[in-house]
């Protein structure tokens, strides 16, 4: 890109562009990074330097950026319908699609309802699950449980089953009443009551279990991130939690809400991080990865059980009155059947397990170091964190900012890495082959030897 264009742009963005998650007086000084070209796992920017992209984009992209199979099917659907209001109208994509999520989805769930990101389709779970007792006459069970730490997206609804303070703290006026229970976190624990990880799980479900038994009655839904609660600081635990979860809800008669939003899709080393315990969600929301990352769409799948609740005459106003304008879009939809067709075609599954296995592995190395802790991981996703006294479990002071002063580090050393706080972490595309991750662990290394954390 020619200088003059990309003064202009950095210009412009500064002058008229909010960005996401961002305090913009950090770029009074300083541009944000222009992206001019995404191929495979590497981000170009205007200037032309190549970086590693171990984040998938915000955990989005799944078998590398411009992904000819990716493209040829954009192609195609644009040639055929670019997009059609999904209420009394339907599609080839959308009902192709929906026939595919149904067979690879956990049993049992067997509808699909569409909409456009993770956010709407936590929002979707959460009101199905309301309305379904309130056809059953069981309009008192109105609130839903939620884990410490969790995060289900932006919007009012999926903020109110949030976890996050940083994030969430500022909107509770407007939140609906839910219930916070622990985080099943094995590193709290151990810190904090030296319990071990079966003990944790232990703790935490009877804690579940207590408030089941004084509040099920008024608790329509659980809603929790399966095996990885992302971005609450990338916090592994273990599948027997899940297990006993799935275990409260059905002797209790509570939803059980699945938010794959980001796990799903190969992440954890299956296709979704439900089969690690062997258990089917009531709801299960999807997005990201459900289009390799290319374009926004989401499913919230439930079951028949659920689906028939809301099957009755017009007049009974049974309906489920929730839609958006691009709902089923023709286009995602195409591009989602591609990208399950690649992973069924290269069987993607399969073929990450040597590379995770390999990935875990070598990130475990970081414990070594003298100002890095807690290092864990599942499937292509690894994190540790940063500690000013690693011994006493003791961080830098927030004011320090050191995940920042790695963000921008890795930048120089061509990473795109995006630290939560202290914890660094890297959740890379599935294609990421082995000699890519030597790479981006030794510049990893690099960092953090650069900045004394070593």
């Amino acid at each position: 890109m020619d200088t003059q264009l990309k003064n202009k742009l950095i210009k412009n963005d500064r002058d008229y562009v909010w960005h996401p998650f961002t305090q913009m007086k950090d770029y009074e000084n300083q541009d944000h990074v222009l992206i001019e070209k995404a191929e495979g796992i590497y981000l170009y920017d205007a200037d032309g330097n190549k970086y590693y992209d171990t984040v998938s984009s915000w955990w989005v992209n799944v078998h590398g950026h411009s992904h000819p199979r990716i493209r040829a099917a954009i192609d195609k659907q644009m040639s055929e319908m670019d997009h059609v209001m999904f209420s009394g109208f339907t599609h080839r994509p959308a009902i192709e699609l929906s026939e595919e999520l149904v067979e690879i989805t956990p049993e049992g769930l067997n509808k699909v309802f569409f909409s456009d990101n993770g956010s709407t389709a936590v929002e979707v779970a959460l009101k199905m699950s309301f309305q379904y007792w309130l056809h059953l006459g069981k309009k008192e069970k109105n609130k839903f449980v939620f884990l410490d730490n969790s995060y289900h997206g932006d919007t009012i609804g999926a903020v109110s089953v949030g976890g996050v303070e940083l994030f969430h703290s500022v909107f509770k006026p407007l939140l609906f009443d839910s219930y916070k229970v622990s985080s099943p976190n094995p590193f709290f624990w151990s810190q904090q009551q030296g319990a071990s990880e079966d003990e944790a799980v232990s703790i935490c479900l009877e804690e579940v279990r207590t408030l089941f038994e004084e509040k099920s009655e008024e608790i329509a839904g659980f809603v929790m991130e399966p095996l990885v609660q992302a971005a609450g600081g990338m916090i592994v635990y273990p599948p027997s939690y899940l297990i006993g979860i799935r275990k409260l809800c059905d002797e209790f008669d509570i939803h059980l809400i699945a938010d794959e939003v980001a796990v799903g899709f190969g992440r954890t080393g299956k296709l979704f991080a439900c089969e690690h315990a062997g258990i089917s969600p009531d709801l299960m929301c999807l997005s990201k990865g459900l289009t390799a990352g290319v374009m926004p769409l989401s499913v919230t799948l439930s079951t028949l059980k659920i689906f028939d609740a809301f099957y009755d005459e017009y007049e009974t106003y049974k309906t489920f009155f929730h839609g958006h304008s691009f709902t089923g879009n023709p286009l995602a939809c195409a591009v989602a059947l591609e990208n399950l067709q690649i992973f069924e075609d290269n069987k993607v599954i399969d073929s990450i397990q040597a590379t995770s296995e390999y990935l875990q592995h070598r990130f475990r190395e970081f414990d070594k170091l003298k100002h890095i802790g807690n290092v864990r991981g599942i499937g292509m996703i690894a994190a540790m964190d940063i500690f000013e006294d690693k011994a006493k479990g003791i961080s830098y002071a927030a004011n320090k900012r050191t995940g920042y002063q790695v963000y921008l580090t890795g930048l120089k050393h061509g990473l795109i890495m995006r630290p939560l706080g202290d914890t660094i972490y890297v959740w890379l595309p599935l294609c990421t082959t082995i000699d890519d991750i030597d790479q981006i662990l030794y510049k990893i290394n690099d960092i953090l030897v650069e900045l004394k954390l070593a």
